[in-house]
């Protein structure tokens, strides 16, 4: 099944009481998430009950679709629920291409003014949900969902501009690889991802690294390169994977 596409209320309070059960696989307080973004999180996971937004400006420029995959992965892999909220795009094949578990993915693509009461009730539930950020959100309802995901030990992941945050990431250049005098296919581009926040993420810090163009399915690690890039030291900051192109 393609994911859980969610419509209602029964529906998704059928889908948050089985998904409440306790599973030892995820009970810890930390979920995996890709090697290549461990350096950008305080605790090289996502700790349970943090806040971790996704700023999107434009998303099929600023690659934030694939960030998100990029952070559902490992920790559906591992056994995590995961639920979207919000946005109808989300594809449920570059989920699966990605190596989200789609048995243990909800989407609910048009939660309409009812968002605050789903998102609070797949909070209840669920281990890591994703949210478009309505532009109407006001500042009171976001603290209460945050608070809400601190107490249920839920990652909240606000895909848009989220104010008070614990992490914020953010695609801030990006170079598509694969065309060539006007012909052929984009493969994948670099892009360099940039994380600021407060308490343990306060120092801000940046990586750059590869993403797939074909559906935005899952992050590449750099290649290593034929010969040793010397550096003078880590950037201010923050530090930079670098790999051949």
């Amino acid at each position: 099944m393609a994911g859980r596409m969610v419509g209602g209320s029964a529906a998704l309070a059928a889908l948050v009481r089985p998904a409440s059960a306790p599973d030892p696989a995820v009970g810890h307080r930390l979920l995996p998430v890709a090697p290549e973004l461990t350096g950008l999180l305080p605790h090289r996971g996502l700790r349970r009950g943090s806040t971790v937004a996704v700023t999107v400006g434009q998303p099929r420029r600023s690659g934030g679709t694939s960030l998100v995959l990029a952070l559902l992965a490992e920790a559906s892999r591992a056994g995590s629920w995961c639920a979207v909220v919000g946005v109808p795009t989300f594809g449920a094949g570059a989920a699966a291409e990605a190596g989200i578990a789609l048995d243990r993915l909800a989407l609910v693509p048009h939660p309409g003014p009812e968002w605050p009461t789903v998102v609070a009730a797949l909070i209840d539930g669920v281990d890591v949900v994703v949210t478009a950020v309505p532009h109407t959100v006001s500042a009171p309802v976001a603290d209460r969902l945050a608070a809400r995901a601190r107490q249920r030990g839920c990652v909240l992941v606000p895909y848009g501009r989220w104010t008070g945050a614990d992490v914020t990431l953010q695609v801030v250049r990006g170079v598509w690889e694969g065309l060539g005098a006007g012909r052929g296919r984009l493969r994948r581009r670099e892009v360099t991802v940039s994380a600021r926040g407060r308490g343990a993420a306060a120092r801000p810090k940046e990586i750059t690294m590869w993403l797939p163009g074909d559906a935005l399915t899952r992050v590449v690690p750099p290649a290593a390169s034929a010969v040793p890039v010397a550096t003078a030291g880590p950037r201010p900051g923050g530090f930079t994977v670098v790999g051949s192109g």
